[in-house]
This record gives C-alpha cells, structure tokens and sequence, in this order.
C-alpha cells in the first residue's frame, strides 16, 4: 500500500457557507410548517403530487449584506426579515466585532415564483434539477465516518462549546477546522 496524505475539513455554525445553509433551511422549515398545519405531509407525497409547496431557496451573505433568493411556490406567507435576524442571532451574529450583526445587516428578500420548466420536472420526476449527494461508510471510526472528517467535525464542536462556556470570550462563531492523515 503506498503511504498517502487524506485532508477533510470542518466548518463551524458561524462559517459563511453554513450561514447561508442555515438560514436557506428556516425559510424552508417556515414553509414545511405551513404545509403541514394545512394537513400536508411532505415526506409522504407522492411523485406528481402538486398540493404542497416547492422551496429551492439560496442565501448570499457578505459584510453587512443577507440576499435570500430563489423561486418558491406555496401559498405561505414567511417573514424573510424575521427568519433571517432569528437566525442569525442563534448563531451567536450578534455584536459588530464580529462582523456581522443580526440587528443591523442589510436583508433583500429576492424570491420568485418557481419557472415552468422546473415545476414540469417536479411534477413528473419528483426533483426538477437537484443534485444526488453520495458518501461512503469505513471502519476507522466507531460511528463509520472516514477518520480525518471525524477529527475535523469534532475539533469544531470542541470550538462550539469552548465558545457557548465562554472559556475563550473574544472567539466568534465562524470557524473552520482542516484535518490531515
């Protein structure tokens, strides 16, 4: 077997991406919500099923700036602003030091309606243009994850909790660990 290097990374709640994903799946929970208040359960639809509503909502983040966009059809009604500043001040976006803050960012809510043609894949596939995640399972960890993305997400919640204790006070919430094996 030759002798090679493996490098995974880990990002922390407070890493941009992860903002981004945060706050793109509370506009989506916020939807789900509603669906499921009006007796609509998604996760049991059937493909070709058009009574529920369909979210492919992005977020873009940047100094001071939150942009949430996408098309979306339900006939929901969700306070972007609101979704967006109760998510940022769960991750702890909550003092300029930081860069961001919750209470002060710009927020521009740039959602659509969702276009014909995907709406036409949905309806006879079930996923219009989404992609297909795929990973593996190993034996080098207990919980079957490869070894170096195991260490990587567990230095980041050793940062997340040294962070919530306060040990380290001036640590902020974005973070990134990088593991190499």
């Amino acid at each position: 077997m030759r002798d090679y290097e493996f490098t995974s990374e880990s990002v922390g709640d407070g890493h941009p991406d992860k903002v981004c994903d945060q706050i793109s799946d509370a506009v989506l929970d916020e939807i789900l919500k509603h669906d499921e208040k009006n007796g609509l359960k998604p996760y049991k639809m059937k493909t070709g099923d058009t009574r529920g509503s369909r979210c492919a909502c992005e977020t873009f983040i940047t100094l001071g700036l939150v942009i949430v966009g996408g098309e979306i059809t339900t006939d929901a009604w969700v306070d972007v602003r609101e979704v967006v500043q109760k998510t940022l001040k769960q991750i702890g976006y909550n003092s300029p030091d930081y860069g961001f803050n919750y209470e002060t960012c710009s927020i521009l809510n740039a959602i659509g309606s969702q276009s014909p043609d995907i709406a036409q894949g949905v309806d006879a596939g079930g996923a219009g243009d989404q992609g297909i995640m795929f990973g593996f399972a190993c034996d080098e960890t207990d919980n079957l994850m490869p070894a170096p993305i195991e260490f990587a997400h567990s230095l980041v919640r050793k940062f997340k909790e040294v962070r919530s204790l306060g040990t380290l006070p001036y640590l902020g919430p974005d973070c990134k660990s990088q593991v190499t094996v």
